[in-house]
């Protein structure tokens, strides 16, 4: 029977490494992701995102959220695709984790984001879940190198990704809620990720390389 993930292998995708679990966003959790977006993702003095959709009107945020992830099921192809996977910890759900790429075939690098609801912060899991997809992104689909980059005034973004291993790799000064804001840059390599404690067990992953061009 032909399902929504057969048609998109990225809805099947599930990670897995100890506590963490990384599961491509279907409808059903469309839902859940937004009530966990109004609760709160960061301090309201306080703007981490290039794009301030963590402060939309609560009555806007279940529609924000579903067109989000519809748009990058539409807009998946091999040129450019993105993954903003759900990610749960011990089972609960806690925040979303992505990667995003284009020309992957040929760049083989990508750029990592992600947001976890603020009733988890303080705890590791920021940590974890980035280490995780770094993993996958290295192992399972041959990247040679990771970018992401937070604002110099989110020191607890940018100690995760020193705790895993990115390095410094410049700075840029963005437009951030019409003020001007520093940018840090980062990358990280295969032989610098600082690896999670629990292995990895991947499920949908023949069929998520296919759609991305890795496997015929």
């Amino acid at each position: 029977m032909t399902t929504a993930a057969t048609a998109l292998p990225l809805l099947g995708l599930r990670i897995t490494a100890g506590p963490v679990e990384l599961r491509g966003v279907t409808d059903d959790l469309l839902g859940p992701l937004a009530e966990l977006a109004i609760k709160g993702v960061h301090d309201p003095d306080f703007m981490p995102f290039f794009v301030p959709w963590s402060i939309a009107p609560a009555a806007e945020m279940p529609r924000n959220m579903a067109q989000f992830h519809w748009g990058q099921r539409a807009n998946f192809s091999l040129e450019q695709w993105g993954m903003d996977l759900a990610v749960f910890y011990d089972g609960q759900l806690v925040g979303s984790q992505g990667f995003s790429t284009r020309d992957f075939l040929v760049t083989r690098i990508g750029e990592t984001g992600s947001w976890l609801g603020r009733e988890f912060h303080g705890r590791g899991i920021g940590t974890a879940m980035r280490k995780v997809i770094c993993a996958f992104i290295f192992d399972h689909l041959g990247a040679e190198f990771i970018t992401s980059s937070a604002y110099a005034d989110n020191p607890a973004s940018l100690g995760v990704s020193r705790k895993c291993g990115y390095r410094e790799n410049g700075v840029s000064i963005r437009n951030r809620m019409d003020k001007p804001a520093t940018l840090q840059l980062l990358i990280l390599e295969p032989g610098s990720l600082v690896r999670y404690e629990h292995d990895l067990t991947v499920e949908g992953l023949p069929e998520f390389r296919r759609s991305i061009g890795l496997d015929a």
